[in-house]
C-alpha cells in the first residue's frame, strides 16, 4: 500500500511537471519502474496505460484554459499515434531507444541552449511571431516522436515540445498545451500495441492505478501555472528543463564521463537556468513599466 501512495506522488509531481513544460511524465515514471525491476515492455506499458487518463485530462485542462491550437492537434497526433504502435510492438526489435539516445540528446541538448538564450535573453520586445508551421514538418515530428515515445517509455514530449518552442512560431503555452492534448492518441495507440503484444495479466494495474491517479489530479493545475506564465518566463523554465534532463547521456556521448566534469558541466548549466530566469523575469517586469509608461 504505501508503495502505491509513493508511485502515486511520483505521478502527481510528473504530471505537474510534464503539464506544465510539456515533457517528463513518461520518463519520470518509466525510469521508476524500471529502478524497482520492471522490465522495460511492462515498463513502458503501465506508464503508457496510466497516461490515457492522464493525457485525457490534461488536454482538457488546456483547452479549458485556452492552451491548444486545434489546427495542429490532428496533424501531428495522428501521424503520433501510428508511429506509437509500431514502437510498442516492436519493442524488443532491431533498433532500441538505447541506441538512439545519446544522438537523442545532443540533439535536444542543442535545442535546449537555443531555446534558453532564445527566451531569456532575446532583446526584441516580440519573442514569438505566430506563423502557420507546415504539416509536411508537423506529421513527420509526430510519427516519429511518437515512435520514441513507445520505445523508451517517453519521449512525446522531449522531442516535440523544444523542436516547435524552437521555431519560435508558437507560444509556449500553446506548445505545451498542443503537445499535451495530442498525447492522448499517442498514449491510446502505444496502449493497445502494448496490450496486443503482452499478456492482459501481466499490466501491473495497481501501479497504473497509482500513476493514473497522481496525475488526474496535477493535471489542471499544470494547465492553469502554463495559462498564466509569461512566454518569456515559460520558454525559458522549459529550456533549462531541457537542459538539465539531457546533460547526462549528452556528456556520455561526447566522451565526457569525469565525474568532477559531469559536477562541474551541471552547476553551470544551473548558474545560467537561474541567471536566465532573472533576465526573463527582468525582461518582463521592463515590459509592464513601458505599457504603464505609455
Amino acid at each position: 500500500m504505501r508503495s502505491l501512495i509513493v508511485l502515486a506522488v511520483v505521478g502527481f509531481f510528473a504530471q505537474l511537471v510534464d503539464g506544465s513544460l510539456g515533457m517528463a511524465y513518461g520518463v519520470t515514471s518509466t525510469t521508476l519502474l524500471l529502478a524497482v525491476g520492471l522490465t522495460p515492455a511492462i515498463a513502458s506499458a503501465s506508464v503508457h496505460i496510466a497516461e490515457v487518463g492522464t493525457t485525457a485530462a490534461s488536454g482538457l485542462s488546456h483547452w479549458k484554459f485556452g492552451n491548444v491550437d486545434w489546427g495542429k492537434v490532428g496533424w501531428m497526433a495522428v501521424p503520433g499515434a501510428v508511429g506509437a504502435f509500431i514502437g510498442a510492438v516492436f519493442l524488443a526489435g532491431v533498433l532500441s531507444a538505447e541506441a538512439a539516445a545519446p544522438i537523442m540528446a545532443c540533439f535536444l541538448f542543442l535545442l535546449g541552449a537555443y531555446i534558453l538564450v532564445r527566451f531569456a535573453f532575446n532583446t526584441a520586445s516580440r519573442i514569438v511571431t505566430d506563423k502557420p508551421i507546415s504539416r509536411k514538418f508537423l506529421s513527420p515530428l509526430g510519427l516519429f516522436a511518437g515512435f520514441m515515445d513507445a520505445l523508451g517509455g517517453g519521449g512525446w514530449g522531449p522531442i516535440s515540445t523544444p523542436t516547435l518552442l524552437s521555431s519560435g512560431r508558437m507560444e509556449p503555452r500553446k506548445v505545451v498545451g498542443t503537445v499535451d492534448t495530442s498525447e492522448f492518441l499517442v498514449a491510446l495507440s502505444a496502449s493497445i500495441g502494448f496490450l496486443l503484444a503482452l499478456s492482459f495479466a501481466e499490466v501491473p494495474w495497481g501501479i497504473v492505478g497509482a500513476l493514473l491517479g497522481g496525475g488526474l489530479i496535477a493535471a489542471p493545475i499544470a494547465a492553469w501555472i502554463v495559462r498564466h506564465l509569461n512566454a518569456r518566463v515559460l520558454g525559458t523554465a522549459v529550456g533549462g528543463f531541457i537542459l538539465i534532463t539531457n546533460a547526462n547521456t549528452f556528456l556520455s556521448a561526447v566522451g565526457f564521463d569525469s565525474t568532477g566534469v559531469r559536477i562541474a558541466v551541471y552547476a553551470t548549466i544551473l548558474t545560467v537556468w537561474v541567471v536566465a530566469l532573472y533576465y526573463a523575469i527582468s525582461a518582463l517586469e521592463n515590459e509592464k513599466k513601458s505599457l504603464l509608461e505609455a
